[in-house]
């Protein structure tokens, strides 16, 4: 990308799928899922892209470190577990892994590592989705049901269910009683994927090439439901309401002043079929628009170029394990059209994408046509013919929070060191409290109080 060589990272904001998980079951016309678990394979895949990302942002050595990123710790408070909970967790021991700093003296002289070898624990704080919308902005929305039932009734549908006809046909016979129609394509496809992943006799059986056609099919399938021809349409729900705490991110990241350093949030897949649609990054065909790998992440890199006073956005991916670094794509968008190889100005992206934004849960009751389901009930008895927003607070790092079927971290730089070296930094949420030990270069001490932005739920 143009001034690559000439731009430094100011910090990062990181979407990363959860790891591989057993299987998984989701409504084809509301998206209501059941619930999983995370598999040994998944908790290395993340452990893995956390290495990664630790390798990038976090070693002095990198051409990206984030100066004053200063290797800190981030904490987390548990409430309750789940395949994206998890991942998390095993992200979280590559970005921050076993030391043996993590110790202490005790009054008679003995020195007691945590366990492990310094095992760093990063407590992780969960929530309801009946408590926020951010990460899960497409469940109990009625007028996205509608939007995926326009689609089924759709001529190109009718059209695709034609061509899959015979293969769906085919398929029928491995799918263990499942319903073979294209309507439930994404739950035919995960589940030979997870089979093929961890049922020996199921992979020797399925003829070559069945997975890679249900794979297109889904992603044709989950493209079609999770995109839409505006940037604020319905079908982009699953990131517009993501869009408050990524710009909010974006222009804290990019404030000189503010010690925000790495915001991340750990996502299902539907989001970035959102993501990818409105930046643009499929336009050219370099990315296809499908279903991202387990453990795959996007990385918005915040960057100050050396030729402009303005900080720029650059986009990242790595599709999990089939891609071995970061690649960078170009976006575009209406309001941007730079060249291909450029950065984007972080004033263009906010005004681009602030309007598709859905900034509170009030909105997103109005948006969704939902007056009963997620607090709407509530908060539409309280503000009659009110203004959308105008009596609620803004979904946002430190406000409502991050919760569905995700989660969300931010790691404070060393603008704060000296208060973490007096013991006095705080970092958290309400009242309970996780200390990490410190002594050196690369670990620092959080203490948990007031400001954590870490949300999830099952």
């Amino acid at each position: 990308m143009s001034g690559s060589d000439n731009s430094k990272v100011l910090g990062v904001v990181v979407f990363a799928r959860h790891g591989d998980r057993q299987g998984f079951y989701q409504d084809s016309e509301t998206y209501t899922a059941s619930a999983t678990v995370i598999t040994p394979l998944g908790e290395q895949q993340e452990y893995q892209l956390g290495s990664l990302l630790r390798s990038l942002y976090l070693a002095p050595e990198s051409p990206s470190y984030v100066e004053g990123i200063a290797n800190s710790t981030s904490l987390f408070q548990p409430n309750q577990g789940g395949v994206i909970f998890d991942s998390a967790v095993a992200l979280a021991q590559g970005l921050w892994p076993v030391t043996p700093k993590a110790s202490t003296v005790l009054a008679n002289g003995t020195n007691v590592t945590s366990p492990l070898g310094g095992y760093q624990y990063v407590p992780i704080e969960s929530v309801e989705p009946d408590e926020d919308v951010s990460l899960e902005g497409f469940t109990s929305c009625n007028t996205f049901d509608n939007h995926t039932k326009a689609f089924y009734n759709s001529a190109a549908f009718e059209e695709k269910q034609k061509e899959a006809s015979q293969f769906l046909t085919n398929l029928t016979p491995y799918m263990d009683g499942r319903p073979v129609t294209l309507e439930n394509m994404w739950n035919i496809f995960d589940y030979m994927n997870v089979q093929s992943i961890h049922n020996a006799t199921f992979a020797q059986s399925l003829p070559q090439g069945y997975l890679e056609q249900a794979r297109d099919l889904a992603n044709w399938h989950e493209y079609n439901v999770f995109s839409d021809e505006s940037t604020t349409g319905i079908g982009n729900i699953a990131f517009r309401t993501m869009l408050p705490s990524v710009l909010t991110a974006v222009q804290r990241i990019a404030n000189a002043s503010d010690p925000l350093k790495l915001h991340y949030s750990a996502i299902a897949y539907k989001p970035f079929l959102s993501l990818f649609n409105m930046t643009g990054v499929v336009a050219d065909g370099a990315l296809p628009p499908t279903i991202v790998n387990y453990a795959a992440s996007v990385v918005l890199e915040v960057r100050q170029p050396s030729s402009s006073s303005e900080p720029v956005l650059r986009f990242t991916f790595k599709n999990g394990t089939d891609d071995d670094s970061f690649r960078t794509y170009p976006m575009s968008f209406a309001g941007w059209n730079g060249p291909a190889d450029q950065d984007v100005p972080i004033s263009t992206f906010v005004t681009a994408f602030q309007p598709a934004a859905v900034n509170t849960t009030l909105d997103w009751c109005h948006v969704c046509g939902q007056t009963q389901a997620r607090g709407c009930a509530a908060l539409v008895a309280a503000a009659p013919g009110a203004r959308l927003g105008a009596h609620h607070d803004r979904i946002s790092p430190v406000g409502a929070g991050f919760l569905g079927a995700g989660l969300t971290v931010a790691v404070f730089g060393a603008v704060l060191a000296t208060l973490v070296f007096l013991g006095l930094l705080t970092f958290g949420r309400g009242k309970r409290s996780a200390v990490r030990k410190t002594a050196g270069d690369d670990h620092v001490e959080l203490h948990s109080a007031t400001n954590s932005m870490v949300k999830e739920s099952a």
